[in-house]
């Protein structure tokens, strides 16, 4: 959140916490004023766990499937701590693409470990060849610092 509000001056922009687990993002970005929010995630009982009035709307949703959003519906999606083992697929930035509006932004984190095995360094270098988003800001974070675990931070802007 500290690097995404870098960029997101807006606070009425429409934002999806794709893989919202239990709102942590989602409390983090009410904390900043941010309000319009949608929250997705896999598991139900996840959901259950989300405080009251953090998201607009809570879904129950495979993100490595499409996703029920129209075309540009959203102006950010935050995906923080789905790409990881076993969890959701490199694919799913297309979906993320989609349905974000043009220049909108994409932030998110990677877990180091499956970076490559998962095919995000492939798919992060083909939307990036082919101008579909630009690179804002890419680094390794600290991620689950008390098990020296890092994940790769990105915030990108989408062109279409």
């Amino acid at each position: 959140v500290a690097t995404f509000i870098k960029y997101a001056k807006d606070k009425n922009i429409k934002i999806l916490d794709a893989g919202c687990g239990t709102g942590l993002v989602g409390i983090e970005l009410k904390k900043h004023n941010y309000s319009n929010i949608d929250g997705v995630d896999f598991s139900q009982n996840m959901l259950d766990l989300v405080p009251k009035n953090i998201y607009k709307s809570l879904n129950n949703v495979d993100l490595n499937k499409p996703l029920k959003y129209k075309d540009n519906t959203y102006d950010v999606v935050m995906c923080v701590g789905t790409f990881t083992y076993g969890h959701v697929k490199a694919h799913a930035l297309d979906e993320f693409i989609r349905v974000i509006k043009k220049k909108g932004l994409i932030c998110f984190t990677i877990n180091e470990g499956i970076y490559e095995e998962y095919g995000f360094d492939k798919k992060i270098n083909e939307l990036t060849n082919s101008k579909t988003w630009n690179v804002k800001e890419f680094f390794k974070s600290d991620y689950i610092a008390s098990k020296d675990v890092n994940a790769w931070l990105g915030l990108y802007k989408v062109v279409k």
